[in-house]
């Protein structure tokens, strides 16, 4: 199976960890967003949302979204729940990930770490910080009571949160008000066949 994508992305890293974790081969293509990779016409064929990360199998078959590729490549592993009610709770978090997180912490990762924050998007850089720290409370909130975010094991819960969560910093957010979330990120790090995110 091939991944698509750019290994600064926390969205491309979710198949990149998944995949380490589980043992699962893949060839990596990466692809510079920057330089219009993902508007190409052969790109677009594949996906024509025009977004990275996607799957793309041997049969030819494609995947785009990177929680539904998590979903695709973790079912029936330790990583999803056979609990229906515990799998429901996976998916939670995941559209939670999707909607209450990465558009905010993902979104100041990228005018801080990778603009340097331009004057012209200072307001909106501002505004993302406070739906960020909302995210980060309720996700702090949660590994208050249990060790990951279902329960005390992982799941691609966790995967899709650590992405954009353990760089948040990068994005002007203080971890260190977080003390559940570190030790958190601190566990998914120490587990076997870990993989870290490539630095730029």
């Amino acid at each position: 199976m091939k991944f698509y994508g750019d290994s600064q992305s926390g969205n491309c890293y979710k198949l990149q960890l998944v995949a380490s974790l589980l043992n699962i081969p893949y060839e990596w293509i990466e692809l510079d967003i920057k330089n219009g990779d993902t508007r190409t016409e052969s790109f677009l064929k594949l996906n024509p949302n025009g977004k990275i990360p996607i799957l793309e199998l041997e049969d030819g078959r494609v995947l785009s979204e990177s929680n539904a590729i998590l979903n695709f490549l973790a079912e029936g592993s330790e990583l999803v729940p056979k609990d229906p009610f515990e799998r429901a709770k996976v998916l939670q978090w995941q559209f939670f990930e999707q909607y209450s997180h990465e558009p905010y912490i993902a979104v100041a990762r990228f005018i801080q770490h990778y603009l340097s924050i331009p004057k012209e998007r200072r307001l909106e850089y501002e505004s993302k910080q406070v739906g960020g720290h909302k995210a980060l409370q309720v996700m702090e909130q949660q590994l208050g009571k249990t060790s990951f975010l279902v329960g005390d094991h992982i799941s691609i819960a966790d995967i899709s949160l650590f992405a954009y969560t353990h760089v948040a910093h990068e994005g002007g957010f203080e971890l260190s008000k977080y003390p559940n979330i570190l030790n958190w990120i601190q566990r998914i790090k120490e587990l076997n066949r870990f993989q870290p995110m490539k630095s730029v």
